[in-house]
């Protein structure tokens, strides 16, 4: 049956904005606000100890899910923490005129990842209930293309624009400005999205009180880990990102370092540019390719080569660390196959989330759980990288991201690829209940 049935609209006018929105806020603080440290000057292990444990606001945030169930819609919550999202960029952009900038600006980023996290559970929700388990893997690429596009327009044409700023004007200036606009465009989202987004509306009954939510919480911890398998699960998920969560951290920085010093040397202009270029085709190429891929090959046969994929980075670290090319065009070029394979892979560690642990009873709840498992996989991995970076050099950190793939190949080949026959069922439920609304 087609999935669009019972939207408003087609997934097309909404997949895009709604994915856009939850990856613009999370890369403004994995990347973005790295970026900005470092072009103050902070250290690679300082900036990754903070912006890693901002991060813990993904990791949490189930704690706090179920009881977005009190809301009457998935698209209140979705789009009220869209507008909020702006409103807290806007914020850090304020905070960086203060004298106690670093403090300031480090609290509002913490606020902007609290909010974008409670978005996250609406917005994954949202997805998970207006599409069926065959929709959901056909747009799994969209939604990996549209997250992702909001690193490539941060890493691209904001690191551009913040180059040229901070060459013109100066450096605080030029950051203020790009907060201003991630504000700007946050808030447009939201006004978007209140128009684009189907409804979604949560079930309430005489039980939806908060105290009712919170014995629900309990039951709904509980039942995710006695899941069957859910401990090798969690460690699958949390190894997914070992190699992919320290190139995410260190990358970047990578390219920036001065070259004595074992980087590339390149401006914070140089970066946007090759991110923004070929680097953001090769993503979303490789984005709707893995999930396609995905649909047609199965999850169990496909995961090997999405693992593989999503570590391709990983070994165009250590070519450019080794080599340190100095022709922007080659560097372009290698960081398009970065791309095209952290896109294609990517795929992988969503549907393995959506398809085998979150099946079940409370299967939003259960997502949710999931994504911040894997948030803490990418954190935990985030507040050693920098450590590991400074002491080992960039060489040979690209060496230990390439054997940190290993564990989570192996894995991927002993492990079951679909839910357990106990939350299958409740999931097909769930599925001809949605397709038939």
């Amino acid at each position: 049956m087609d999935d669009n049935k019972h939207n408003v609209r087609n997934p097309k006018f909404w997949v895009p904005s709604l994915y856009l929105a939850q990856g613009l806020p999370f890369f403004a603080v994995a990347i973005v606000a790295s970026q900005m440290l470092k072009s103050m000057g902070v250290p690679n292990d300082e900036l990754n100890h903070w912006t890693g444990l901002i991060g813990l606001a993904w990791v949490f945030k189930p704690l706090w899910s179920p009881f977005l169930e009190l809301a009457s819609s998935k698209k209140i919550v979705v789009v009220g923490f869209q507008i909020l999202g702006g409103v807290c960029l806007g914020l850090v952009a304020l905070a960086l005129q203060a004298p106690f900038w670093f403090a300031a600006s480090m609290a509002m980023l913490a606020l902007v990842a609290i909010s974008s996290a409670t978005h996250d559970i609406a917005c994954d929700g949202l997805y998970i209930t207006s599409l069926s388990e065959k929709g959901q893997a056909e747009y799994a690429g969209w939604t990996g293309t549209f997250f992702n596009a909001g690193k490539f327009f941060t890493t691209g044409a904001l690191l551009l624009l913040a180059g040229q700023l901070e060459k013109s004007v100066g450096v605080v200036p030029a950051w203020t400005t790009c907060f201003g606009i991630l504000a700007v465009i946050m808030l447009a989202l939201g006004a978007y999205n209140s128009w684009a987004l189907p409804q979604a509306k949560n079930e309430i009954t005489a039980d939806t009180t908060a105290s009712a939510i919170a014995r629900t919480l309990w039951e709904v911890i509980v039942e995710f880990f006695k899941k069957p398998g859910i401990w090798v699960s969690i460690l699958f998920i949390i190894l997914f990102r070992a190699g992919e969560a320290q190139v995410q951290a260190i990358g970047p920085l990578f390219l920036r370092e001065a070259r004595e010093l074992g980087g590339l040397g390149l401006t914070t202009s140089e970066v946007g540019a090759v991110y923004g270029t070929v680097g953001t085709v090769a993503f979303v190429v490789g984005s709707i390719a893995g999930g396609y891929f995905t649909s047609w090959l199965g999850l169990k046969r496909a995961i090997l080569w999405l693992i593989l994929a999503v570590n391709l980075p990983n070994v165009v670290f250590y070519v450019l660390s080794a080599y340190q090319p100095s022709n922007l065009a080659f560097i372009g070029a290698a960081l398009s196959v970065e791309m095209f394979g952290y896109g294609f892979g990517f795929v992988g560690l969503i549907l393995y989330m959506m398809q085998v642990v979150a099946p079940g009873k409370y299967q939003t709840a259960h997502y949710a759980f999931a994504t911040g498992i894997m948030q803490l996989g990418l954190v935990l991995f985030k507040l050693v990288s920098g450590d590991i970076q400074v002491a080992i050099g960039y060489q040979h950190f690209f060496i230990w991201v390439m054997l940190s793939a290993i564990p989570v190949a192996i894995l991927s080949q002993i492990i079951p690829m679909t839910a357990p026959v106990a939350d299958a069922e409740p999931e097909q439920a769930a599925g001809k209940t949605a397709t038939a609304g």
